[in-house]
């Protein structure tokens, strides 16, 4: 019999719904507590404190499982070339969209794009060791591009990902036809791979010209 959410768990639920469906900026913690089925207004604050730290809270609640399935990804595929390493990187977090009642997905997009960019940042490392295992495997694969492009590159497949990911898990969640999810991994999958192994066209190196190799910091994957 499965056990009941606790009532922060509930708190986080429902925070990562409202979130994904409306921003950061679109929800109350009062809206989020009535959500959460708690008749106390005030129990956001009273468990996390503040919007940051419930949004930090959904990160500690999602990334732990996330994190775990690569490194069981890793060590059964033993990833050699880009597409393996993609895929153990990616696999877990379209995955995370086919589970009943996620949210998680749309989350991370939105917050991808909204001014709060930087709690990205507040992710305790414990949670974020396979994507630095990740970024330094792709890192040497795709040695022969230059950076900046190698990081902008790494940062705009991962990007693609979270937002075909979320836009997965919105349309199950309205009932809208999706793909298989086996072809919609395997055709993501070629084409993040493609993206990333693309040669560097001399026009694309022109344009490099005069930019500093660390003009861009390093990606935030999840």
């Amino acid at each position: 019999m499965p056990v009941p959410a606790s009532p922060k768990e509930e708190i986080i639920i429902a925070a990562e719904c409202m979130f994904a469906a409306r921003g950061l900026d679109g929800v109350s913690m009062r809206q989020i507590s009535a959500a959460a089925g708690n008749a106390n207004h005030s129990a956001v604050q009273y468990h996390f404190g503040s919007k940051d730290e419930l949004i930090e809270a959904i990160f500690e609640y999602r990334l732990p499982a996330l994190d775990e399935r690569r490194r069981m990804l890793i060590a059964r595929l033993r990833p050699s070339d880009v597409r393996s390493w993609v895929e153990c990187y990616v696999l877990p977090i379209l995955e995370q969209g086919e589970q009943d009642g996620s949210h998680y997905l749309g989350f991370v997009a939105v917050l991808q794009q909204s001014d709060e960019r930087h709690l990205f940042e507040r992710i305790p490392a414990a949670y974020l060791e396979s994507t630095s295992t990740f970024r330094d495997a792709i890192g040497e694969l795709l040695s022969h591009i230059p950076e900046p492009l190698r990081i902008h590159r790494v940062r705009q497949a991962m990007a693609f990902s979270i937002h075909a990911a979320a836009d997965r898990e919105r349309a199950q969640a309205s009932g809208v036809d999706v793909f298989p999810f086996a072809v919609h991994v395997a055709d993501l999958l070629d084409g993040i791979v493609g993206f990333l192994e693309a040669p560097v066209s001399a026009t694309a190196l022109a344009a490099l010209d005069g930019i500093e190799p660390t003009a861009l910091a390093s990606p935030v994957l999840l």
